[in-house]
């Protein structure tokens, strides 16, 4: 397993980031800012964009694997990466995610612990509903980690 950092033609991914923010203009917003990994396993199974918010705090934007590959550790190895590589210049790592139970305890797991919401995030800023595990989402959860 190896991770590199992305520093061109990170639209090559957005299959994959389409997976985790199903809008690209949304992605837009933050992919070219951003810092980008991408974890290889023989071959690509997850990346994630990282961006920092101010000199204490930066924030997960973006994780992301294939379906086929979900489940068997690598966005979680991602995580400690990315932690481990802002820890020195950041304070905190902050992840806005739709309320979904099971998302949200995989970032606890990760070491998240929940911070703060905004509401209607996801009706307010998509074009479409969007759906995970059934449930639409509607708030955005923040979750931060103490790097």
């Amino acid at each position: 397993m190896r991770i590199e950092q992305i520093t061109g033609n990170k639209k090559q991914y957005l299959d994959l980031l389409l997976l985790a923010d199903e809008q690209e203009d949304m992605i837009d917003r933050y992919l070219e800012s951003g810092d980008m990994f991408a974890l290889f396993d023989d071959d690509l199974k997850t990346v994630c964009v990282v961006t920092s918010t101010d000199k204490e705090t930066c924030e997960l934007k973006n994780i992301a694997t294939y379906k086929e590959f979900q489940g068997k550790g690598y966005a979680t190895a991602l995580i400690a990466f990315v932690a481990n590589h802002y820890k020195n210049n950041h304070k905190t790592m902050l992840v806005g995610t739709g309320d979904i139970p099971a998302i949200v305890s995989f970032y606890e797991k990760c070491g998240f612990e929940k911070s703060h919401y905004i509401r209607n995030f996801f009706t307010d800023h998509y074009d479409h509903p969007m759906f995970e595990d059934g449930i639409q989402l509607v708030d955005m959860v923040y979750l931060k980690k103490k790097l």
